[in-house]
This record gives structure tokens, C-alpha cells and sequence, in this order.
């Protein structure tokens, strides 16, 4: 099969997937098609079987490609057919795995200001101050996203507990910190020259950010375990 034919395969399951994503997944080394005398890729059934099983383990078990790599290549090993894939086991610590699919960019939505004070109940000025201290911040036409609403959310929520919005304003710099640490990893891997080289940065951008938030969660549990103990 063409990368188009296999596209159209899988597609039926995985909407969201793309040419550049299936060339990705080539230079990563999880699938390996057969090339013409011209150079054009052909893909036998167990290619397009091996992507089904890719795609499958990072959209409902969120593994990582290296995670996924080491099972392809134990399958690979022992010549066995495409093995059933587990559930990942949770993490002593926190509560459980973070999804990369939870950083994967939706649908673009946009919220008024008035609505977003609507959906979060609270007035004009509780939005001004998330605004101020960095919080949440408009686009370029004024409008909000769902994630400022769910910020907004957990602010307000906070606020019943008598945190003040300028007390929440370390939370912003920590992100921004940890969003910096991403990027000098992801940023070089963009501007390679092959096919792929975007997805692959955005691939490992979700990945070191699920990552990053259960490691601050493990260490805000621990930190807090530890205050009450002394």
C-alpha cells in the first residue's frame, strides 16, 4: 500500500491522524515500509497493523514511543503476532498517569468575557485580577479558551479557602519555568529538516508535559505531607 492507502485505512479509527504522523512514526523507527527504485514507501498489512497498534496504545493507554518501541521490538523478538495491550500501571505516588493526549490542541473555542463570568460565576473584577497576576489571558480578538474557564474554576475554588489571586501567581511563573525546560528540548527537534521533525516536537512537548505534572503533583504531595509532619 501508498501512505495515502494506509492513511485511508486507518483513518476510520483515528481521525486525527496524518501523513506527516505516519512519516513521523517511520523516523522514530516504529514502523519500517519497503521502498521502490524510485524511493516511494510501501507498506505491507503488518505495516499498517503495526501503526493500528502505535496509535492504539498512545490514544487509550498514553504510552510513551519509548514505551511503545520496547513492546514492538519484544513482539519483534519473539515473532509473535501483535500482542493485547495493558492498562499502565499508576505511579506509586500520585493518583495516576497523565495523559500527553491532554496537551493535544483541540478544537479552537471561544468564550466573551461575559461568558466566561457567567460559566464560572463571578464578576467582572475576579476576572480583571486573573488577568493581572497572569492567569489566564485573552487572544488577540478578546476571547477566552476552555482552559481559561477551567482556570477561573480552580481559582475561584481556591479563593474559598482564602487564597487571594496574587498569592496564585507563583503557580504561573512555575508553569512558565517548566514550559521553558520543554521547549530547549522540543525547540531543536522542530527545526530539523525531515518530514516529521513538527510532529515529533509536538509528540514530545505532550509527552515531558504530562510528565512534568505528575512530577509537580508528587512533589506538592510530598512537600505538604511533610509540613504537616513537622
Amino acid at each position: 500500500m501508498s501512505i495515502g492507502a494506509v492513511l485511508e485505512q486507518l483513518r476510520g479509527d483515528f481521525p486525527d491522524v496524518t501523513i506527516s504522523k505516519i512519516r513521523f512514526l517511520e523516523s522514530e523507527g516504529l514502523v519500517t515500509p519497503a521502498r521502490t527504485a524510485s524511493g516511494y514507501r510501501r507498506f505491507s498489512v503488518a505495516d499498517c497493523e503495526r501503526l493500528r497498534f502505535v496509535l492504539t496504545a498512545q490514544r487509550d493507554h498514553y504510552l510513551p514511543l519509548k514505551v511503545i518501541k520496547e513492546q514492538l521490538e519484544s513482539i519483534d523478538a519473539g515473532g509473535s503476532a501483535v500482542a493485547t495491550l495493558h492498562p499502565p500501571r499508576a505511579l506509586s505516588i500520585a493518583p495516576g498517569l497523565v495523559s500527553p493526549e491532554a496537551f493535544r490542541t483541540g478544537r479552537e473555542v471561544r468564550v466573551t468575557r461575559a461568558d466566561l463570568c457567567e460559566r464560572v460565576g463571578v464578576e467582572d473584577a475576579f476576572v480583571t485580577q486573573l488577568i493581572r497576576a497572569g492567569l489566564i489571558v485573552p487572544g488577540s480578538s478578546g476571547f477566552f479558551d476552555e482552559d481559561a474557564v477551567t482556570v477561573a474554576t480552580t481559582v475561584r475554588d481556591m479563593a474559598g479557602f482564602g487564597l487571594e489571586v496574587r498569592h496564585l501567581r507563583a503557580f504561573r511563573a512555575a508553569a512558565d519555568r517548566e514550559a521553558g525546560l520543554v521547549a530547549q528540548i522540543a525547540s531543536p527537534v522542530a527545526r530539523g529538516r525531515d518530514a516529521g521533525a513538527r510532529d515529533r516536537a509536538e509528540e514530545i512537548v505532550r509527552e515531558l508535559a504530562a510528565l512534568s505534572v505528575t512530577l509537580h503533583s508528587c512533589l506538592v504531595k510530598g512537600a505538604v505531607r511533610d509540613s504537616l509532619d513537622g
